[in-house]
């Protein structure tokens, strides 16, 4: 089951220039800077009483932060739910027509396990769900 919003994923095209905005938006600097090698990013995360945003900044020509950033730009890239058992509800989500883009929960950033649904089905919105690992698995 979603239980609440984990984080919104913003799309930027230099980190430390958006660290700098956001920092400034926020009167606080980000709490968290980490490389995702598998998905070709940099991620930064900023805290906002129970509000987390994460900007991310592609690190390769073949990440999926550049296709985005040519095809819409900089700006929401996608809408984190935290559950409480990442395993069944993608066997929930996939039991119901919803695409998975993996099909196995992947390591992501902030000690999380990930998956994402594709946005063709959720009216144009990427979906990420995120569990937290535990013990680093």
């Amino acid at each position: 089951m979603l239980t609440n919003v984990e984080h919104i994923g913003i799309a930027v095209k230099n980190l430390a220039a958006s660290d700098a905005l956001f920092t400034q938006l926020f009167k606080v600097p980000p709490y968290k800077h980490e490389e995702v090698p598998a998905e070709g990013v940099t991620t930064s995360f900023f805290q906002i009483n129970q509000t987390k945003i994460e900007l991310l900044e592609a690190t390769r020509d073949d990440s999926p932060i550049t296709r985005f950033l040519e095809k819409k730009g900089e700006g929401i890239h996608h809408i984190a739910f935290e559950v409480d058992d990442i395993v069944a509800e993608m066997e929930r989500l996939k039991s119901e027509g919803f695409i998975l883009l993996n099909e196995t929960p992947k390591p992501g950033a902030d000690n999380k396990l990930v998956c994402f649904l594709h946005p063709k089905g959720t009216h144009g919105v990427l979906v990420e769900l995120c569990q937290t690992m535990e013990n680093g698995h």
